[in-house]
């Protein structure tokens, strides 16, 4: 079965394949609107959600399916303890594909373990968030009009944000790619994925910390914000959370034909003057968001009997109950689950964890 719980389930022809049928369904959405009649789709939401949890909604129901779920966890079973595994052996019975949302690094790749249906990562905790990705790929390919060659500059908070380690991880299945890591040295992006993604694959990066002085370089500037339900200290999110601010002073720095994305929600890190400059595409990225999701759901539902299409949920290579994850977000922490770990590729001899990619407790 097909399941979607990083970036890098996807093989290049499955992200195309998905990222063409978005177009397709752009160009006619009439003629997807029966395409899941009879099917449902459950939307498992622990962690607070606006544009993701919508558009999921608003996928399914454009392609004449129905939406079961939650978006609390507190009105679930949760709140008695039901474990994620459980959860996702219950919804399995009621649904025909399932996304979910959770704050514990890995619970979706736990759900897919357990699921008997597709299950999609709508983001869990730091980790991963690839519908965003496909999101952000989407929007790339009709803002510019091709991904491959593209200078991508990376702003704010690249050690916890999600949506920046996925796209990275999709971009290194294209060629001629660029990464600019725009931060201070407190948010980062971690050193495991600039090695494993940017230097195993061939992808030149450098790491800068203004906007000022890459601008005139970019296609694509990438804005996130310093995520302050990422922080264990409140302090160090107060002194980090305005180190990088886009106005219109900083557009007339970037060229005419690049392009503004961002996940969403922002907080201050793009004035609302920017929203009117033409460049400003983060609100149609939000509707690409939509089409690209009815492409998902639609792929995952005609790959799921098709043993072409299956998704190696755990490395050949990964150790059992080996290890303890020094992550406490990870879900090895705070469930009942086998700890898996693989070997680390930059550090010859160390291990990684594969729900959250943290390495071992010492």
């Amino acid at each position: 079965m097909k399941h979607l719980i990083d970036p890098t389930d996807l093989t290049k022809e499955e992200l195309d394949s998905i990222l063409d049928l978005a177009l397709d369904i752009i160009a006619d959405r009439k003629k997807y609107s029966e395409v899941c009649k009879g099917l449902k789709l459950a939307t498992l939401f622990y962690e607070p959600s606006t544009r993701t949890r919508l558009s999921f909604t608003s996928a399914m129901m454009e392609l004449g399916g129905n939406v079961l779920g939650f978006s609390d966890a507190k009105s679930s079973s949760v709140s008695k303890g039901e474990t994620c595994a459980d959860t996702t052996k219950v919804i399995s019975c009621f649904a025909d594909v399932i996304a979910m949302r959770h704050y514990e690094e890995g619970a979706a790749l736990v759900a897919a373990m357990n699921a008997r249906v597709p299950v999609i990562n709508a983001g869990d905790g730091s980790h991963a968030h690839p519908t965003q990705t496909l999101t952000d790929l989407l929007t790339i390919r009709r803002e510019i009009g091709h991904i491959d060659g593209i200078t991508i500059g990376f702003c704010g908070d690249l050690r916890f944000g999600r949506t920046v380690h996925s796209l990275i991880k999709a971009l290194a299945r294209y060629k001629d790619v660029k990464v600019i890591l725009i931060a201070p040295d407190q948010l980062k992006l971690p050193d495991y994925m600039k090695y494993e993604v940017c230097e195993l694959n061939g992808i030149p990066y450098k790491e800068v910390k203004s906007m000022e002085e890459v601008m005139g370089e970019l296609d694509v500037l990438y804005m996130t914000r310093v995520q302050k339900e990422r922080f264990l200290d409140e302090d160090e999110y107060d002194r980090l959370k305005d180190s990088f601010i886009l106005d219109a002073e900083k557009m007339k720095l970037a060229r005419k034909e690049m392009t503004v994305l961002h996940p969403l929600p922002r907080v201050n890190e793009i004035t609302v003057e920017v929203d009117d400059d033409p460049r400003a595409a983060y609100f149609r990225q939000v509707e690409n968001g939509k089409f690209v999701r009815m492409a998902l759901i639609s792929r995952l539902l005609e790959w799921a009997d098709d043993p072409e299409h299956n998704s190696s949920l755990v490395p050949e290579d990964a150790v059992r109950n080996r290890h303890v994850c020094s992550n406490r977000r990870c879900i090895s922490n705070m469930e009942n689950v086998d700890t898996l770990f693989r070997p680390s590729a930059d550090t010859p001899g160390q291990w990684r964890c594969v729900y959250c990619e943290s390495k071992p407790k010492l």
